[in-house]
């Protein structure tokens, strides 16, 4: 013992300073500068002094001749946050062989948890249970006696602890030894800042602690992570693991400094608009910042940046004014035309705006009325020309032309214009003269007048008359109309009524005034005259009737079915041809509304009809919602034949009523012009749609246009009306991609002097050969069979977006082809299910097509089952007869030029961009890939798959190729 004892310095001088990683310490005894006063017996408690002669407290134990249990309890340590501790031990053994006594090498360590500290000298009894083994400790290094040896150190873990502190206890059992220091410590994750986030200090619970931490001073968490506070994982060895779960980044107007730990804000000059990794930026053009840590720059006065405008992009002005504008008058309607303003203001999404007033001789001037309207608009022109029309004569205009951009309605000036002052022509036609009775009835006057003197170049074009009975109301309003000569009989007036009456003139430079208002008389009746006239028309109309009632119930019993015959049984609405009225002016009246004109507003041109301008405008009837409507105009100096003509559509169009048949609103025809009114259809004719968008819809929404169009001509068939004109051109499309029908009756009305080369005529009458089945073509006959084969043609156009079918054969190549059996390819990618259809429609025999309802059905079923529409016939099964060789385009080696190589793929919209791009030769085309498609402004996929697939032809054939549609 005294051996041990006497050695015990050396070993202090041994005892080695280890620095271990450790957040909170909660006892070392090496830092003791006084007793411990541990409870202990026979342990005995001894100061000595370490290598750098600090007094250190130890205990020591040496009770090799007994077997008893000796005990040594710390005081109370209190846990603070930890529930995992651990302890560090340092202490020397003897080798019991060099004592030479029997003994143990080893000692057991405790722990008692507790809240307080309440243990006393016989409390907690000093037995294993209540105190909680931890470890039996075996030295590693023994010292020998009369030797110095090596001290041990061992570190135990406590986890799972709950209470608020607890106690150590040694035991010894026939041991020599002394503790030298003890520590008890518990680790935990220093304080972090990283990635632009700031963790606390963090104890470990278990394995892995997660941390919640906040964003360092101006960073934010970036946007699409959902605004997750970052986190980070703390180990149980008091070290951070790995990176943050969600990342911090510098907020708008700062960036990151030398470091991922701090934010620093942009200097003066500069800007940054989004938070993120990236830096500041300089300020673009015309504009600067004051302070630092700006997300944008403001503008300078008189510079502007637009709602649409990213931060980044150059504050601009609005543009110049319009140079050089001119007009040419042509009578009532003027064309202005005019340069485009030196000064774009640094933009390019420049527009024009024309406004428009009239000056009196003496008054002020004033904004012109809706009676002037433009093409093709007044407002949003990209153009630099306008045509406006519906002046009137010999009046004063000042027409101003606005430039104006994005930025203009920013600034606080009216925008930059031009101005034109414009007087109409004087030379109208003086007032009409010497109107005349020639011959007169009950019901009609025949009135003729003199022709005025025009002293100009200008011809007399047409005459309007007004007239309305004499019954001294001045709310009577005038009945109009239009002659082309100087005579004109009026029908449908009352008996014994004096009628008041006036005329005048219209040439190029406009009407001329009215002339003096005259009246005249019908004749009274003939009483016997009238009496048989009575009784004869009574019986007539008697027996008419009789046979009209007979007719429509054996026509609404008969129904024809696929192969022409009659079912019976089923009753439904039929179909009345509007020629067959006496008067085709009752069929207007009873399935035609007739709308006042002063509800309908023309807004703008739209395209031209067969017999006139079609226009947008908006309806707006009293106590309904203003909507668009489309607008057809007759145009002036029509015969009565060509009015009647126009309104027999009307007379069509308004017995229908069904979501997929463009519908009626109604007509306009007690003013000029004559009006039919439908609704408006936002995406125009289907073919142009089409081909506009050239492969920008997935093959179902390709046949939900079908089904539509094929619905709509199924409640027709039903009808028993035949179309005759169904084309893709005929085709409407809204703006939610509803398909409807439209078009009635007037492909019957094409006359021999057409310039549509759509149409032939071989046996009196045009025919659209390429919509139409055989037997229509060789032999006038129409039906809802022959209505199945220009919708097979119809599909044909949809799938391949708007093609011409039989691309540039001649009619007579088409009709020769389908007599030998030719039908057309599927188009490109169509579904083989979709074609198997088409050729059902152009089946030979008109009994074997199908029947509307049934092809309604078989869309229905591909609808329901998409995957049918994957199937698309191989590539090489596309030729099927040697007439579509000439859908084929030349060769490239037969190509000159890139223009001639772009009309030959049929995409010679892009020849301006291509050229202007630099592309001005083949062999820099065959370079080109999708990108660079994009920088030209090839943005439809469709457009780009074919550009690029007549490229790839190039390319493989290392060769001028032939290029495929």
């Amino acid at each position: 013992m005294e051996e041990f004892l006497g050695n015990l310095g050396a070993f202090l001088e041994d005892l080695l300073t280890v620095a271990v990683c450790v957040s909170d310490v909660l006892m070392n005894t090496k830092l003791a500068t006084s007793d411990l006063r541990w409870t202990s017996y026979p342990w005995e408690e001894a100061s000595s002094r370490d290598d750098q002669q600090n007094t250190v407290r130890t205990y020591e134990i040496c009770t090799i001749t007994s077997t008893s249990s000796y005990w040594l309890r710390t005081r109370w340590i209190p846990l603070k946050a930890a529930t995992t501790v651990y302890v560090e031990i340092w202490f020397s053994m003897m080798e019991c062989s060099s004592l030479r006594q029997p003994c143990k090498e080893t000692f057991n360590l405790y722990y008692y948890p507790s809240e307080a500290d309440d243990a006393t000298l016989t409390s907690p009894a000093w037995m294993e249970n209540p105190y909680i083994k931890v470890a039996t400790v075996a030295a590693d290094h023994l010292m020998l006696r009369d030797a110095r040896g090596r001290p041990n150190v061992k570190v135990l873990r406590l986890e799972g602890l709950r209470k608020a502190g607890l106690y150590l206890a040694f035991q010894s059992q026939s041991a020599c030894m002394a503790l030298l220091s003890v520590r008890v410590f518990y680790r935990k994750c220093p304080p972090l800042r990283r990635a632009f986030a700031s963790f606390p200090e963090t104890v470990p619970h278990s394995l892995v602690e997660q941390a919640q931490g906040v964003c360092v001073e101006n960073a934010v968490t970036p946007p699409g992570e959902q605004s997750q506070p970052p986190s980070m994982l703390c180990g149980e060895d008091g070290e951070w693991v790995g990176q943050p779960t969600s990342s911090c980044a510098c907020r708008p107007g700062y960036e990151a400094g030398e470091t991922d730990v701090r934010c620093r804000a942009c200097p003066s000059g500069h800007f940054k608009a989004e938070s993120g990794p990236v830096g500041c930026s300089s300020c673009p053009a015309n504009s600067n910042t004051r302070i630092p840590g700006s997300a944008y720059c403001p503008c300078h006065s008189g510079f502007y940046r637009a709602d649409s405008d990213p931060p980044h992009s150059a504050c601009t002005q609005p543009p110049s004014a319009p140079r050089s504008p001119v007009s040419q008058l042509n009578d009532t309607m003027v064309t202005l035309e005019w340069s485009e303003p030196l000064d774009r203001g640094g933009r390019h999404d420049l527009t024009y705006r024309v406004l428009c007033s009239t000056c009196g001789p003496v008054t002020s001037c004033f904004p012109c009325g809706d009676s002037v309207l433009y093409r093709p608009a007044q407002n949003g022109l990209t153009q630099r020309r306008v045509v406006v029309w519906g002046l009137r004569p010999q009046t004063k205009y000042i027409f101003t032309i606005q430039s104006l951009n994005g930025v203009s309605a920013l600034s606080h000036s009216e925008p930059a214009s031009s101005k034109l002052n414009i007087t109409t022509s004087r030379d109208v036609p003086p007032p009409v003269s010497g109107l005349r009775r020639v011959e007169a009835s009950e019901s009609s006057l025949s009135l003729e007048w003199s022709v005025p003197v025009v002293h100009n170049q200008y011809k007399i074009l047409d005459y309007e008359l007004r007239y309305s009975p004499e019954d001294g109301e001045e709310s009577v309003e005038w009945q109009y109309v239009f002659s082309r000569s100087s005579s004109l009989v009026l029908n449908g007036l009352q008996r014994a009524t004096r009628y008041r009456v006036q005329v005048r003139a219209r040439s190029q430079a406009g009407y001329g005034s009215f002339g003096a208002e005259t009246g005249f008389n019908t004749l009274p009746d003939d009483s016997l005259l009238r009496v048989c006239f009575l009784v004869s028309a009574s019986l007539g109309i008697l027996v008419l009737a009789v046979a009209a009632i007979v007719g429509v119930r054996k026509r609404s019993a008969h129904i024809h079915d696929k192969s022409g015959h009659y079912q019976m049984g089923q009753t439904m609405k039929v179909y009345i041809d509007p020629f067959t009225y006496e008067d085709p002016n009752e069929a207007v009246r009873e399935f035609a509304k007739e709308i006042d004109a002063s509800f309908v507003k023309i807004e703008e041109v739209i395209g031209a009809g067969e017999f006139g301008e079609v226009c947008r405008g908006r309806l707006r009837i009293p106590g309904r919602k203003e909507n668009y409507v489309a607008i057809k105009t007759l145009k002036g100096g029509y015969t009565e034949k060509q009015r009647r003509d126009f309104l027999s559509e009307a007379s069509i169009m308004g017995q229908f009523q069904h979501p997929n048949i463009i519908h009626l609103e109604g007509v306009i025809t007690t003013s000029c012009p004559v009006m039919i009114l439908t609704e408006f259809m936002e995406n125009g004719a289907l073919d142009s749609f089409l081909r506009m968008n050239d492969g920008q819809f997935t093959t179902i929404q390709l046949v939900g246009m079908l089904r539509g169009i094929a619905a709509g001509m199924k409640y027709l068939s039903e009808m028993s009306y035949v179309h005759r004109d169904l084309a893709a051109r005929n085709i409407l499309v809204n703006s939610n991609l509803v398909c409807k029908v439209s078009d009635f009756g007037l492909s019957r009305f094409l006359t021999e002097n057409s310039s549509d080369p759509t149409y032939t005529s071989s046996l009196g009458g045009k025919i659209p050969i390429r919509w139409t089945a055989p037997e229509a073509i060789a032999y006038r006959k129409f039906t809802s069979a022959s209505d199945t084969w220009s919708y097979g043609i119809v599909m044909w156009e949809v799938m391949s977006y708007g093609e011409r079918p039989y691309w540039d054969m001649s009619n007579q190549d088409v009709i020769n082809a389908i007599e030998q059996d030719y039908r057309l390819p599927p188009p490109p990618e169509c579904p083989a299910s979709l074609h198997a259809l088409m050729l059902d429609c152009w089946q030979k025999e008109r009994a074997n097509r199908p029947r509307f309802c049934d092809v309604v059905a078989s869309l229905d079923r591909l609808i329901r089952n998409p995957t049918s529409l994957k199937v698309t016939h191989p590539e090489a099964q596309s030729l099927s007869h040697p007439l579509l060789d000439q859908r084929v385009p030349p060769p490239l080696s037969a190509c000159g030029s890139v223009s001639e190589w772009l009309r030959a793929i049929k995409m010679e919209r892009y020849e301006q961009s291509f050229l202007q791009a630099g592309f001005t030769n083949l062999d820099i085309v065959s370079q080109l890939n999708t990108e660079d498609l994009l920088r030209v402004g090839v943005t439809l996929a469709g457009h780009q798959k074919k550009i690029l697939s007549s490229i790839q032809t190039l390319r493989i054939h290392k060769a001028p190729p032939t290029m495929l549609y």
